[in-house]
């Protein structure tokens, strides 16, 4: 069941993949991709291979649930698979309202980045340990998974929105942000770059260190040690002296892992920029060139005003009611719980500066790229780097 399951997910990722492609080719196509009412023949090809993707994984996710015995989001691979799955239900559905195959082309890839980020964890199926299990962590966090799928939806947009109204001419601040926006997607694939080269070396090596308990453990690093331990000695013969000793508040591993992707991230964002010889928001100018700003900034607002309200119950609400009955307090300051909080609020302005204050178009776009990176620096920062409550979710 384990090995089907696995199947499933790798065929939803190479459908992605294509469907991306089409989508790219629907855009590219002189036939009208664009256009609210229809879909050419490559539009409708890669929506096919997108729902076919879908039912795949729909499918990983069912057999993996039934060899585990409980809901797969309990760990970084479970979780941010089911994300991706969100991310693709979200833009399914709002395909079927709007009939844009354009957002598809700026969707499918953020899709592939997660699940190919989600590969890099520990696969393996294991005992829930006793805070997880209830039957809150179905409904707690693939609540909250969906809201923030439907969340990301708003930032393909507003990205979309955002490459075709800021001038690629000259150089700005506008254009500075934006193309920070896209290099951070690239050190995604520069994460999965470097992680799959030193898994492909095989290279490992292994230390003892003093935990924030002050108890002793045992770790092993998957890449060399920029970012070592707390009161860490070296057991492997020959391995990498860490440069920095970290504090036992944060994970030195996780944090290894982050740095190690930065700088591939800036490799690959640089091959890009020389093969490309231009900024990456340039040269995809010319796929928005037909699309209405006015048509993409209502999709952006749309997304967040059904995505906010199902976030508000997953992360908050629900999260709050679990804490209460697993820990017998429903707030703790953990360093998730703050992040959700802080997501939350911003949204919650988000909201706010759209019906009061008139922040519509630009503005508007600026803010759902923002959320979404707030999004991402909870999964990615807090979940990995920061010990806390949560941190089972970071194995």
């Amino acid at each position: 069941m384990v090995t089907i399951s696995s199947n499933l997910l790798f065929i939803a990722f190479i459908l992605y993949l294509v469907a991306t492609l089409f989508y790219g080719g629907a855009i590219t196509s002189k036939k009208g991709a664009i256009d609210k009412k229809g879909t050419n023949r490559w539009g409708k090809i890669a929506v096919l291979l997108t729902i076919i993707g879908f039912i795949s994984q729909l499918g990983y996710f069912i057999t993996r649930w039934i060899a585990a015995g409980h809901a797969p989001v309990s760990n970084m691979f479970e979780f941010t698979t089911f994300f991706g799955m969100a991310l693709v239900g979200a833009f399914i559905v709002i395909y079927f309202i709007y009939r844009t195959t354009l957002l598809g082309l700026f969707t499918m890839p953020v899709a592939i980045l997660v699940i190919a980020y989600a590969s890099m964890f520990p696969r393996e199926i294991t005992p829930l340990i006793p805070a997880l299990q209830s039957y809150w962590l179905h409904i707690h966090v693939t609540t909250a998974a969906i809201g923030e799928a439907i969340l990301a939806i708003s930032f393909a947009a507003g990205l979309i929105y955002l490459v075709k109204a800021i001038d690629q001419s000259k150089a700005s601040k506008r254009t500075f942000w934006l193309e920070v926006v896209m290099f951070s997607l690239v050190t995604v694939l520069g994460f999965v770059a470097i992680s799959s080269t030193f898994s492909g070396l095989g290279y490992h090596e292994k230390f003892t260190w003093i935990d924030k308990h002050g108890n002793e453990a045992n770790l092993e690093y998957t890449m060399p040690a920029l970012t070592g331990p707390h009161e860490g000695k070296l057991l492997t013969k020959e391995g990498f002296q860490p440069l920095v000793e970290m504090p036992a508040l944060i994970n030195a591993k996780k944090l290894n892992t982050v740095i190690w992707s930065l700088m591939a991230g800036l490799i690959l964002y640089g091959v890009i920029r020389v093969i490309l010889r231009k900024r990456i928001a340039a040269a995809l100018k010319p796929l928005v060139k037909n699309i209405k700003l006015d048509f993409v900034d209502e999709i952006s607002y749309r997304s967040v005003l059904i995505g906010f309200p199902v976030f508000t119950l997953g992360a908050l609400i629900f999260a709050m009611i679990w804490a209460q009955m697993a820990w017998s307090r429903f707030w703790g300051w953990d360093p998730k719980e703050v992040w959700a909080l802080v997501t939350w609020l911003f949204y919650a302005a988000f909201m706010h500066l759209r019906l009061s204050k008139g922040w519509h178009g630009e503005k508007s776009a600026w803010l759902a790229v923002i959320g979404f990176v707030i999004i991402m620096f909870n999964l990615v920062a807090v979940n990995l780097v920061i010990a806390g409550l949560h941190s089972y979710a970071g194995s």
